[in-house]
């Protein structure tokens, strides 16, 4: 049965087992985390990837799981008022996709990432981010929109952080995901896709 379930659930269901285990149970009179300027966040997030066709010149339909480990740190104290309260934090993220569709592939990034945490809810955190840099897939040249194996990756997306104690959060979200050569070789047409995702993350 275990084997039967969906990758993305298998993946998922460990790290929150694991999370909620590591808990302090008496978390509910602890109070709220206490995010400051400089404090560091490592996260795992896992995703499953689906495609999107924008034009009637992507064919592909490239798909598989993705692995996201982060770090990042916090820049600035809340700043703002009312529900755009919230704070800035900047790092960086390895990203690491296998392509099962159309052939097994897999690709590997690097990107620098910009962060927005919304703290008006206190424990329910809401969040938006951007990520870039390069990356390197042998799925270049074996489909028609991509010809090179170096390429960049851009991100976008939200997501919601629920903080069961004040050094650890379970997070969920979407991203945009764009995958191009930046011109260097053509067809460039790109890769977009969907990811939805899971994870945890620690503060310390």
């Amino acid at each position: 049965m275990w084997s039967r379930m969906p990758f993305l659930t298998r993946v998922l269901i460990p790290l929150f087992l694991g999370t909620i285990m590591t808990a302090p149970s008496a978390y509910a009179d602890e109070g709220s985390p206490a995010i400051t300027v400089g404090t560091q966040e490592v996260g795992l997030t896992a995703g499953y990837m689906l495609p999107h066709r924008l034009t009637a010149d992507h064919t592909t339909k490239q798909k598989g799981p993705a692995f996201m480990p982060s770090w990042m740190m916090t820049l600035t104290d809340p700043v703002g008022d009312g529900w755009y309260r919230g704070q800035v934090s900047i790092g960086a993220e390895v990203v690491y996709i296998q392509f099962n569709e159309p052939v097994l592939t897999h690709g590997i990034g690097f990107t620098p990432k910009i962060k927005y945490s919304f703290v008006a809810l206190d424990q329910v955190r809401p969040y938006v981010e951007f990520a870039g840099g390069p990356f390197w897939t042998d799925l270049g040249g074996k489909i028609p929109e991509e010809s090179s194996r170096f390429n960049f990756v851009l991100t976008a997306g939200f997501g919601l952080s629920w903080f069961i104690t004040p050094q650890t959060s379970l997070n969920v979200g979407y991203r945009f995901h764009h995958i191009s050569n930046a011109g260097t070789r053509y067809p460039n047409l790109g890769l977009n896709a969907s990811l939805p995702f899971g994870g945890f993350s620690f503060y310390f």
